[in-house]
């Protein structure tokens, strides 16, 4: 079985991009100190436990989850090709 690319990255980006949107929310919400989840401010430009940081932390979650979920998609192909080869 061949996994669609685009859509398994569109899939997953989206939930890994709305996972840290809303856990940021929660925290703003909650009034949680946030140091944990304010170390995503190393990996993603601009984010910040705030409300504006969740839409940024969304972006940057979306197109992370994006291109790690095309890559195991394209290693999945790959890896299915070569152990599982079917004779024509």
């Amino acid at each position: 079985m061949e996994l669609r690319k685009r859509a398994f990255g569109l899939s997953l980006g989206l939930v890994w991009g709305l996972a840290i949107l809303l856990t940021t929310w929660w925290f703003v919400i909650f009034d949680f100190s946030g140091k944990i989840l304010g170390k995503l401010s190393g990996i993603y430009i601009g984010y910040g436990v705030s409300w504006g940081g969740g839409f940024i932390g969304f972006f940057w979650g979306f197109v992370d989850g994006f291109i790690a979920e095309l890559l195991i998609a394209w290693f999945y192909g790959l890896f299915s090709k070569m152990l599982y080869k079917t004779k024509q």
